[in-house]
This record gives structure tokens, C-alpha cells and sequence, in this order.
């Protein structure tokens, strides 16, 4: 046992009753005389609210995050089970992060064919030699990549058009994370997963260039928070992606995230068009341009809080930047940890990232609360 632990383990009172350390188990064993392995007694520990325990495996894999966020945390993470869609850079990124912190099951979904293109992307789970690719899919590479990582998480891949499976597919979820899909796909799968009887928390990816961003919905949400000495319970609720999105833009404030509008613009005027999410150019600006005038002209909005700079980044940066994945995947294995464990406080209900400006935003826009931000 390390000094560290030594010193951690008499500082929570809550945490030494539910963890027990190697060494205090070795006593236990001694004055009972009982032939027990350790390792059976450590994992007796871990038991949830639901009487299901964490594996002698996993209590031994995770011990230093069961330290941290403690033993129901990660049960929760153990049992629960994760669909991605569409398999860009970031999404990389957030797979890796909560494949190592050990969730039950992780299924991608992503049919486009991988070519020698993938290997200028930054997507790291795509294998630099491009003889492996043999015509499989890019959710088919990314999940061999993964199976490397944790060997105790179930990494599998659903072929098909998400945007056609219906509700009943997305009830085997405890968490649903959309990138690389129109502006309908994400209305459609949000509300799929919305009229479930069971609560499934939602999100929505986006990295173009050096930005991107995340829309969280977590429908109503419980969770708990340290205050001062005591741990209080919260509760949030949250709007659907439609209906946040539905917000008129005048009522928002004035220093709401020019990224936001922007991405609106940008998401309209792919669905109009017809295009892929991120199939557009420097030859789209013109038309980019136009549909920001007019949507700023039906929201009572000066064009100047979109400005004519930013969409062209946008535009014509379709790569994401590694480092910028990095930071939103983490950002966003982060929050699906927080809303699986039911610790911490969660983001509300959009967050925004250049690294243009390296600054990082949470902004809340809902209906029953258009003008707060933060």
C-alpha cells in the first residue's frame, strides 16, 4: 500500500467504510481465521443500491477510480451502456475515455466505407496502414482499435441507418451521442429517445476546424453535489435539442456565444442544401452568407454577433484540429460519467470551444430559462 493511500484512507469517514484497503482486509482475514480470497472480500464491498456487485476483475482494474468517485460510481459505469453514432475525431476521443473508465458496453454505429482519406483524419482509432481497411466500415476499424484499450468493456458495432431504427432500438441505452448527422437525424433521435419510459440521456457532438460543441439533454435529472461538509441532492430539468434550438434568438442575451449562431447557420443551410454534415466548401460562403442575413433579419438579430470571419473558418476548415478533439472528448466522456454516476454537477445545456480564443462556455438555452448563460 502506497503512503498516499495510508494518508487518504482516514480523511473521509464515508470512504473508509466503503473501501476497505489491502491491509485492513489482511486483519480481517487473520481474526476471522476464515479461508477467504482477498480479493472475494474487497469485491463483497462494492455492492449497489440494486444488490449487484462489481467483479473481483473490476474492483481490481478500477481500484484507483473507485478511490476517487467511489465503489457505486462504478457499478454504475460497469452496468450502463453507451451508443455512439458517426465516428469523427472527437468521438474518438470520448470513446477512448470512457472505454478506460470502464463502462459496460459501448456500440458505434458509422457504415461510410473507410478510404485512404481516413488517414489524413484525425480520428487515432483508424490503423495508419490502409491495407487493413479491406472495405470495412469506419465503426468496424474504431471498435478493433478500442477492444485494445479495455479488453473488459463489450465494444461492438450496429450497422444501418440510425436515423431509420426506431425507438424501440434506442431502449437498450443508458446514454445516445450523435455526431456526423443532419439537423433532422439529431431532432428525430432526441424525441425517439424522449418518449422511452425509461430516461436516456442525450448528446450531441459537433467539431469543425478548431471549435465545436456539445448540447446536453438529460431530460430530469437527479444528482448529488458537495456543499461545504454535507452532500446535497439536485435536481435539473432539460429541454429537448428542438426546443433549445427553438428559442427566438432576440430574447437571447447579448453575450451569448457567436459559436452558437453560427452553428445554427451552418446547420440550416447543410439541410437546405442537401449536403453531408461537413461536406461543405469555400465555394458554400456565398450562399452561407446569405442565409445568415436572412435569419438574422427573421430574429431581430444584428449580423454583427455572427460575423462573416468566423463562418468561414467553418466553412472551409471541415478537419478537426487533434488538440480541439481532445479537449471536447474529454469534456464530454466527462459529462457522461457525471450523468451515469448521478455525481457532480452536469452542464446545461450547451458548451462551446475555440481555441482560437482557448476559452471554454456553458450556455443555457431553454424555453422556461431563455436568458441565462454562463
Amino acid at each position: 500500500m502506497t503512503r498516499n493511500a495510508k494518508q487518504n484512507k482516514h480523511q473521509d469517514p464515508g470512504l473508509k467504510a466503503l473501501l476497505w484497503t489491502v491491509e485492513e482486509a489482511k486483519t480481517q482475514l487473520i481474526h476471522s481465521n476464515k479461508n477467504i480470497s482477498l480479493a472475494s472480500m474487497f469485491s463483497r464491498l462494492q455492492v449497489g443500491m440494486d444488490g449487484e456487485e462489481l467483479t473481483e476483475q473490476e474492483t481490481a482494474l478500477y481500484d484507483r477510480q473507485i478511490r476517487v468517485w467511489g465503489a457505486d460510481a462504478q457499478r454504475r459505469l460497469s452496468k450502463s451502456h453507451i451508443l455512439v453514432c458517426g465516428m469523427k475525431g472527437t468521438v474518438a476521443e470520448f470513446c477512448k475515455n470512457i472505454v478506460l473508465a470502464g463502462v459496460g458496453s459501448l456500440t458505434l454505429v458509422d457504415d461510410r466505407v473507410a478510404t485512404d482519406e481516413a488517414l489524413f483524419s484525425s480520428n487515432f482509432l483508424i490503423p495508419p496502414d490502409e491495407n487493413v481497411y479491406g472495405g470495412k466500415t469506419l465503426a468496424e476499424l474504431c471498435c478493433n482499435s478500442l477492444k485494445d484499450f479495455n479488453p473488459m468493456v463489450r465494444v461492438s458495432v450496429e450497422k444501418g441507418d440510425v436515423s431509420s431504427f426506431g425507438g424501440e432500438f434506442f431502449n437498450k441505452y443508458d446514454v445516445v451521442v450523435v455526431s456526423c448527422c443532419s439537423l433532422s437525424t439529431k431532432k428525430s433521435i432526441n424525441e425517439k429517445c424522449r418518449k422511452l419510459p425509461k430516461r436516456i440521456s442525450f448528446y450531441t457532438v459537433d467539431c469543425r476546424d478548431s471549435s465545436g460543441e456539445i448540447f446536453v439533454d438529460l431530460q430530469h435529472h437527479i444528482y448529488s453535489k458537495k456543499k461545504l461538509e454535507e452532500t446535497i441532492e439536485c435536481q435539473l430539468q432539460y429541454p429537448s435539442f428542438e426546443e433549445a434550438i427553438s428559442v427566438p434568438w432576440r430574447v437571447l442575451p447579448r453575450r451569448m456565444s457567436k459559436l452558437y449562431f453560427a452553428m445554427r447557420v451552418i446547420e440550416r443551410f447543410e439541410e437546405a442544401e442537401g449536403h453531408h454534415p461537413g461536406d461543405v466548401s469555400i465555394a458554400d460562403l456565398p450562399g452561407v452568407l446569405k442565409l445568415k442575413k436572412e435569419l438574422c433579419e427573421a430574429n431581430s438579430l444584428n449580423e454583427s454577433h455572427i460575423p462573416d470571419a468566423l463562418l468561414e473558418r467553418l466553412v472551409t476548415g471541415t478537419r478537426e484540429f487533434p488538440p480541439v478533439c481532445a479537449v471536447i472528448g474529454g469534456i464530454l466522456g466527462q459529462e457522461v460519467i457525471k450523468a451515469i454516476s448521478g455525481k457532480g454537477e452536469p452542464l446545461k445545456n450547451f458548451f462551446f470551444y475555440d481555441a482560437v480564443d482557448g476559452k471554454g462556455i456553458i450556455e443555457d438555452i431553454s424555453i422556461l430559462n431563455p436568458k441565462s448563460g454562463s
